[in-house]
């Protein structure tokens, strides 16, 4: 009985461990739906975007054979932790404390942070003191999320999203009066830089403190997985040496989010 419940148990571990337990030519990679222009969903249902094509290009350098899962940003960390999937490739920004809890890649990506509100509003980010009892959406668990708390908790009303596009669904309809966003995002949504959009940018683009919105966005792992981490580590230096990753970026954006890679 003992001998079968032992094997019953190696069983399970090896069905649901990490991908060195699988074999690390299988390896799940986790991403938060929808986030576009980095990920979202065609009309026929298929998964595409920026990230997408990026980590099928990874794996292909890497020989490892990939599969998407969709995980919502709230859970994605734990469903790492708890061996649902084996790396997270979703625009994850390294912080401190994330640096805790999981081993990141080398970045592959940096964009500012926005504050975003229709264009007939007068708004002084900058003056704290008028900004009381105005309300901004953010996604939560988001660094945007810890900025905003951490920066403008006793001033803002902030209301907490389970995704970006309920942050931007509300603003449209103007149950929000700002919303602060990943630049990427917003220009996709909102159109802010356009002559006719609705919406505008208010005060300066945003990456510090580094204590909050990190180094950049990388990729992550359970800390025990150094070996793939490190496959993925030597597949985006390649796809940034020899120009992939800047010919992948220039597909979906009409700016530069590149890096240095590997320093």
């Amino acid at each position: 009985m003992k001998k079968l419940l032992t094997l019953t148990l190696l069983g399970m571990f090896l069905a649901t461990g990490t991908a060195e337990a699988r074999g690390t030519d299988e390896v799940r990679l986790a991403i938060d739906v929808p986030y576009e222009p980095f990920v979202y969903r065609t009309p026929e249902g298929e998964l595409a975007g920026f990230e997408i094509d990026l980590g099928n290009e990874l794996c292909a350098r890497a020989d490892l054979e990939c599969t998407w899962v969709e995980q919502s940003w709230d859970g994605i960390i734990p469903g790492l932790l708890s061996r649902k999937y084996d790396a997270i490739l979703s625009s994850m920004a390294i912080t401190p404390e994330r640096e805790n809890q999981v081993l990141f890649s080398i970045p592959y990506y940096n964009t500012p942070s926005v504050w975003i509100t229709r264009r007939d509003r007068d708004i002084d980010i900058s003056d704290k003191a008028s900004l009381e009892g105005l309300s901004v959406g953010v996604q939560r668990g988001t660094i945007r999320d810890s900025y905003v708390t951490q920066m403008y908790g006793d001033t803002l009303d902030i209301r907490r999203y389970s995704s970006s596009q309920d942050v931007a669904n509300d603003l449209v309809a103007g149950r929000l009066d700002l919303s602060f966003e990943d630049y990427p995002l917003a220009v996709d949504t909102f159109h802010f830089n356009e002559a006719d959009s609705e919406f505008k940018q208010v005060g300066d683009s945003i990456k510090k403190p580094v204590s909050i919105f990190g180094k950049g966005a990388a990729m992550a792992f359970r800390k025990r997985d150094e070996a793939l981490a490190e496959k993925f580590n030597a597949a985006l230096r390649d796809v940034y040496a020899d120009g992939t990753f800047d010919e992948l970026m220039h597909q979906y954006f009409d700016y530069d989010l590149s890096l240095p890679v590997g320093e």
